[in-house]
């Protein structure tokens, strides 16, 4: 990268042998941003979605007080910090996901609100995800357009519920009706499509395994970039670069931790943590950085898989997760139940939390995203898709109120807060899938 007195474009990143960095929003990027209507008073927004499966224990995840909110749901409590950029939306419905109702179509119809054709060869059909509409217009000068993510390393194929293919369970984003985009759940493989650059991925991943560092290989350019800049700039790329130094340690940390291992593990490749959380944790982490360096602008994470036999014995729930959620109201069952609804929630929380510390622009990154958090089931006893456990996180550039829970009396439309939440990103649409309409309570007085 060849540094000028000019103003350093937003998509400036650093370059070495086999690698390429973007670079955080910095001071001396403001004049040229000013160009194509990003600035601090009109700042980059982005638009994320995390899903959970099967359902919750509502009782537990729906707090008590209607409109503005000052206290949380038991479900909900850690991210009592962040209330004020959060809203809660009760009794939300995905109707097509009937057909009949199972956990393939709460998956499949999270993102896309659509009707997923039964089958289970290559002949599937659903519909294009709100992501993927977003990414259209948010993404469509960056590098990457959108970043899909997962928690669960294995692919199933064939069909993986009452003759739904596993494409449906496997997928939450998609293209077209026809063109699933499957997730990466492997964070070395992650940061490689975040930073990763020249060579074939043999040759990036051999080089990584000599200890040979990214920012080892940009630290040329760094030291140019770093004479060029001011004060506060110098500070917000030494945090930056300190922040993805400690990702790579951490991924090198579980990648030594697993070639050590005694124990078989034939389902869990080199450099993913034994841990759940950890690996979850560097997964949110992964975002962060991605967001932070404009990389891209839209991200979308499945933090577990629909019919997950995982365990959560670090949360004292040592019963698989699938089984349990068919309590049958079995009051010891729905108290796990709402143990791991708790502990995903927690996870969450950790990630605002590292949205609200990174600063960008006039705010920070919280300020300046928006994410949905919730499942495409409802009750997971009984497979509906009704009273869907649904909450939008972020200040979307100051275009979204917070502390806030909106409990609509009938059902309505999940799609109208994909609708909203779109109108709030700054894509417009005047309708998506089956919406009725925007969420006027979503937005702040002078945003509608």
């Amino acid at each position: 990268m060849i540094v000028t007195r000019k103003a350093l474009s937003r998509r400036a990143v650093l370059r070495g042998a086999g690698a390429t960095l973007a670079l955080p929003l910095l001071d001396a990027m403001i004049p040229a941003m000013t160009a194509w209507g990003a600035t601090p008073a009109v700042p980059v927004r982005r638009l994320g979605f995390v899903y959970i499966p099967m359902g919750s224990n509502i009782a537990q995840w729906t707090p008590s007080q209607v409109g503005r909110i000052t206290e949380l749901s038991p479900t909900l409590k850690t991210l009592t910090p962040f209330i004020d950029q959060l809203t809660v939306i009760s009794h939300l419905e995905n109707k097509n996901a009937y057909s009949p109702g199972n956990h393939a179509t709460a998956n499949s119809g999270f993102l896309s609100a659509a009707q997923a054709k039964m089958t289970e060869g290559s002949d599937y059909h659903l519909g294009t995800t709100v992501d993927q509409i977003a990414a259209q217009q948010l993404g469509k000068d960056g590098r990457l357009p959108s970043l899909e993510l997962a928690m669960d390393l294995l692919t199933t194929v064939g069909n993986c519920d009452n003759g739904f293919a596993c494409v449906y369970q496997n997928n939450l984003s998609w293209s077209s009706p026809t063109t699933p985009l499957p997730a990466e759940a492997h964070p070395r493989v992650v940061f490689e499509r975040l930073f990763g650059d020249g060579g074939s991925n043999a040759d990036r991943v051999a080089e990584l395994k000599r200890n040979a560092s990214l920012l080892d290989w940009v630290s040329e350019d760094i030291a140019r970039l770093q004479k060029k800049l001011g004060p506060g700039d110098r500070s917000k790329v030494s945090n930056y670069l300190d922040t993805v130094r400690e990702v790579e340690r951490r991924i090198q940390k579980a990648e030594e931790q697993t070639a050590d291992s005694a124990l078989p593990d034939l389902e869990r490749p080199s450099g993913v943590p034994a841990s759940y959380g950890d690996h979850a944790r560097l997964m949110f982490d992964l975002q962060t950085l991605a967001l932070q360096g404009d990389v891209t602008r839209v991200v979308t994470f499945q933090l577990a898989r629909e019919t997950s036999t995982r365990t959560y014995p670090e949360v004292g729930v040592p019963d698989p997760h699938h089984p349990l959620s068919h309590h049958s109201n079995d009051p010891a069952k729905l108290e796990k139940l709402a143990k791991i609804n708790a502990y995903h929630v927690s996870l969450f929380a950790y990630f605002l939390n590292k949205l609200k510390s990174t600063p960008d622009g006039d705010g920070n990154l919280l300020d300046h995203s928006l994410y949905l958090y919730g499942s495409g089931m409802g009750n997971p006893d009984v497979h509906d898709h009704i009273d869907l456990p649904i909450l939008v996180a972020g200040g979307a550039a100051g275009r979204m109120k917070g502390a806030r829970h909106i409990r609509y009396n009938e059902p309505a439309p999940l799609a109208n807060v994909h609708l909203t939440l779109l109108e709030r990103a700054g894509v417009h649409l005047d309708a998506f899938a089956d919406s009725t309409g925007k969420i006027a309570d979503l937005a702040e007085p002078a945003a509608l």
